[in-house]
């Protein structure tokens, strides 16, 4: 009976994440909410019917290979170029205003002393709160049909450059991950910029042969299998090779992919389609299972309360600040910063790897996932707020 227990785990995680999800869906939040609410039923904060065992980790991190995989190849270059300069500028103050003032916070509110690995450890908790999760927005905006308006543009814009800054940055924190003295500190800075030439140099060559392959083969099921094949290649390569972080590789693996012409959305489809029916539940179940509520005192509960102002501020002035800086006015200026509050899987992913990489302390799990629920759950109701008092958005 226990050597086939895992199936009993994996069929109650896809049925209470499928469950919570539509139940999230309806009441106009991102189904990962109710993911992560059924990993917390199902863990140490309520029932403890399941345990983190060392397949489900590695469940969870195909899961999370998988959904930067699809986060790339989903990537809209030319909506990136329509923007360009301004949608950059944007995403820049975005990632780095969040980066440093959340990461400022945790820093301070737990008295730690000004060390590499401490500043390091922080940078990973701010690096957390620096992605965007759009879709709430994209549904806001489509809704009060504002969407296709160059203010939201040029949000969608600076959300997917946004992700890209974050992976970026998530890779040189994971390859500055235990180097303390300066010689090593050029050794990871070298590893990440060869990274980088490795993307392109096999990205002309991939790109080659798959628009080839989907010229004939553009819905067959080969392409979608050697695709994903290629992406598991690049997070191997990042990780093994480089010391970057494997969903790095996975992400540019997409966005290599991302401008075939005929085979993209298939590819895109087919990918999905696998992630959602077993791997991406699991991760976002796990991260649930990983955050036991009863381990939060009443320092963890002050923390995450002023995380929670702090992740929602930091990108409406941030972004808010970009705006006006790129020549938006004030009222755009803080319907972008709005838009770009939201965070979801982006952000749990972060937290994951920072915390297998200990850098993060799994006892500030629980802040930074209500933060991350709060985040969800402001955003359009805030954006609502905005545009109704000013229903002319430029």
């Amino acid at each position: 009976m226990e050597s086939f227990g895992y199936l009993l785990f994996l069929a109650l995680i896809l049925l209470s994440t499928k469950v919570l999800g539509i139940a999230t869906k309806k009441i106009h939040l991102p189904q990962v909410v109710g993911a992560l609410v059924a990993g917390i039923i199902l863990g140490p904060s309520c029932l403890g019917l399941i345990e983190v065992t060392d397949f489900i980790k590695k469940t969870a991190e195909i899961g999370v290979i998988m959904l930067m995989f699809t986060a790339g190849i989903d990537t809209d270059i030319k909506d990136l170029k329509e923007t360009g300069v301004k949608a950059f500028i944007i995403a820049c103050f975005g990632v780095f205003v969040p980066l440093i003032s959340c990461g400022a916070l945790y820093f301070f509110f737990f008295n730690h002393t000004a060390d590499f690995m401490n500043i390091l450890k922080a940078g990973f908790v701010g690096m957390v709160f620096a992605a965007t999760s759009v879709g709430i927005t994209v549904e806001t905006l489509n809704e009060l049909g504002k969407l296709k308006t160059r203010t939201g543009t040029t949000l969608l814009s600076a959300a997917i450059i946004d992700d890209i800054l974050g992976i970026v940055m998530l890779s040189v924190l994971t390859g500055l991950r235990g180097q303390g003295e300066s010689s090593s500190v050029l050794m990871v800075v070298v590893k990440i910029l060869l990274f980088f030439v490795f993307v392109f140099v096999v990205g002309i060559v991939t790109k080659k042969i798959f628009e080839r392959i989907s010229k004939k083969h553009y819905e067959s099921r080969r392409i979608a299998i050697w695709a994903l094949a290629f992406c598991f290649a690049m997070a191997f390569s990042a990780e093994v090779l480089f010391g970057v972080a494997d969903i790095t590789g996975a992400f540019f693996a997409g966005l290599i992919l991302c401008n075939l012409t005929k085979a993209r959305q298939y590819v895109a489809k087919k990918v999905t389609v696998t992630s959602y029916m077993l791997f991406t539940p699991v991760f976002f179940a796990s991260v649930g299972m990983k955050t036991d509520l009863k381990t939060m005192n009443v320092e963890i509960l002050v923390f995450a309360l002023i995380l929670i102002v702090f992740t929602v501020l930091s990108k409406i002035v941030g972004c808010g600040l970009g705006a006006k800086f790129c020549g938006y006015k004030k009222h755009a200026a803080l319907v972008i910063g709005i838009g770009m509050v939201a965070r979801s899987e982006v952000a749990l992913m972060v937290a994951q790897k920072g915390i297998d990489a200990g850098m993060i302390d799994a006892k500030i799990l629980p802040a930074i996932i209500l933060s991350v629920i709060c985040s969800a759950l402001v955003t359009p109701i805030l954006l609502k707020t905005a545009i109704a008092k000013n229903p002319e958005l430029e």
